[in-house]
């Protein structure tokens, strides 16, 4: 580009005007008007993607990790049934005070319309995140067809619809999904080597928003953080005027909200740190795809994207919550969910290298959309959707309303293996396995579905010494079932329902889960 303005600086003027060739590339394009939007099956991008994650989102009906419910709908679930009938339950994380309530309070409101409106589903919170994700994907779209030729924003966009494990998640409640999504919103307003979106305000906004929701955010946005110091020439200004207020004020805010619903001054961010670094519960871990290390080449002109540093420092969390092991080492895919908020930085690359591809452009988006649709599907409607199916026929308990006195269900399964009253929404008696870590440096400390798992029969004898103190009904993984059938015959419990779970069972998980009822004959 220097030799190219100096050779015109060289040129004498001339009373007609100079038509320049037309660069293929937006960045030195000299036309300022907005590039044409893509558009699909003759409707608008916006309005394709709406349509298409809200299908995803039906189209999604397995769970995945204790968190989509246990950090999200739970939470708010009790804090507006609470209100009005005392039920609902939370885990160790909200005792110790290292959850904070700006994302669950989210819900919270749309769980407080539903309840003025006398509907209740637990579906509304899925829909809110799957148009949020559907935002995120179009504002992704746009910043690539600023930022890139529109070749590069169409394969990036359509990288981004086929990736199965977006698919998977970007629906679910999770803590993981919100981060995400600002994330890419943030990344729509970030310093970018010839962006033309960028916007300090808005992308600090975002990111201060996204480590409130989630902490380890930050691990993803420091070294984007610190390019952005860099290359930034009033450093000063930067962190005083910009980079301070918004931190302050985001921390000030979410503090408020924590404190109030706590009842006390807390500070969930640095419990947060502080638990996780004095226990130990995290690791970070590198990983790689294929795509984008073949986007290293496909776009040498173009200036070190900061996002690169992002990917090589960030990996995967591999949760070592002690509260989920049970459940989560035996479902390795969780352990991708951490590196979910990478995604919309790889798609990019994705992209970048699709549209540098020629011959094999076409064998290779084919081979990218099959290899991801098989995944997706079957992940979404077959994989782990016995822990969901489950709670809709324990659902229909809540309707016989003069029986909920006397029904009390026991679920011997591992800990938070299912959702609670945010699934059921009636007040029936529950009993679970709890898994609490001790926080106290006990070594001999072992957590109640441990003692359980050690010794079932010699558990349930020593919790239920008598007939009057049985529960109504147990739900259990069918891997249970012959360890503990003498006491199920003993009590007189019948078999009611056998619902399948998954065709990869691990561990203390199971085919199927089973619903115990006493004093009933099968059903099923």
């Amino acid at each position: 580009m220097e030799k190219i303005r100096e050779r015109f600086k060289q040129k004498k003027p001339s009373c007609e005007s100079v038509r320049l060739r037309k660069r293929s590339s937006i960045l030195y394009s000299t036309d300022v008007r907005k590039p044409q939007t893509l558009k699909l099956f003759g409707i608008s991008i916006t309005v394709f993607t709406v349509i298409f994650r809200l299908l995803n989102c039906v189209l999604v009906q397995t769970s995945f990790v204790p968190d989509e419910y246990w950090q999200s709908l739970e939470i708010p679930h009790r804090i507006i049934l609470n209100i009005f009938l005392t039920y609902g339950y939370e885990t160790w994380e909200w005792k110790e005070g290292i959850r904070g309530y700006f994302y669950p309070l989210l819900f919270a409101l749309m769980y407080k319309l539903l309840h003025l409106m006398n509907y209740d589903t637990m579906f509304v919170p899925r829909v809110f995140q799957a148009l949020l994700a559907a935002y995120a994907d179009v504002k992704l779209y746009n910043l690539i067809l600023h930022w890139d030729t529109p070749a590069v924003a169409k394969w990036t966009y359509f990288c981004q619809l086929c990736s199965w494990f977006t698919w998977f998640c970007c629906s679910r409640t999770l803590t993981n999904t919100m981060e995400t999504v600002l994330t890419t919103l943030a990344l729509c307003f970030y310093p970018l080597p010839g962006s033309k979106t960028y916007n300090s305000w808005k992308y600090l906004s975002l990111v201060s928003l996204a480590v409130i929701v989630r902490p380890t955010a930050l691990i993803v946005w420091l070294p984007l953080l610190f390019y952005h110091f860099c290359v930034e020439q009033n450093k000063l200004k930067l962190v005083v005027q910009r980079c301070f207020p918004i931190a302050a004020l985001a921390l000030g805010v979410s503090t408020l909200i924590d404190s109030v619903f706590y009842g006390k001054w807390v500070l969930v961010q640095w419990n947060f740190l502080k638990f996780n670094v004095l226990h130990n519960v995290a690791a970070l871990r590198s990983s790689s795809v294929a795509l984008v290390l073949h986007s290293g080449s496909a776009r040498r002109d173009r200036p070190a994207s900061p996002s690169l540093p992002a990917r090589m420092f960030t990996g995967h969390q591999k949760a070592q919550n002690p509260a989920h092991n049970h459940l989560m080492d035996n479902s390795r895919l969780q352990e991708f969910r951490f590196v979910y908020p990478v995604l919309p930085f790889c798609m990019i690359f994705c992209g970048m290298s699709l549209a540098k591809l020629q011959t094999w452009r076409k064998p290779a988006a084919a081979a990218l959309l099959l290899f991801n649709l098989i995944p997706a599907l079957y992940t979404g409607l077959i994989h782990q959707r016995g822990s969901l199916d489950v709670m809709h026929d324990l659902r229909q308990l809540c309707d016989a309303s003069d029986t909920q006195n006397s029904t009390e269900l026991l679920f011997l399964m591992p800990c938070h293996s299912t959702p609670l009253y945010s699934h059921l929404h009636c007040p029936l008696t529950l009993r679970f396995l709890e898994c609490p870590p001790d926080l106290t440096g006990n070594e001999e400390y072992v957590d109640e579905a441990d003692v359980f798992f050690s010794n079932p029969l010699h558990w349930l004898q020593t919790s239920f010494p008598s007939q009057s103190t049985l529960p109504s009904h147990i739900v259990l993984f069918d891997a249970l079932e012959k360890d503990i059938a003498s006491f199920l015959e003993e009590n007189r419990f019948a078999k009611q329902a056998e619902i399948f779970h998954t065709h990869f069972p691990e561990g203390r998980l199971g085919r199927n889960i089973l619903i115990y009822t006493r004093g009933s004959e099968t059903t099923n």
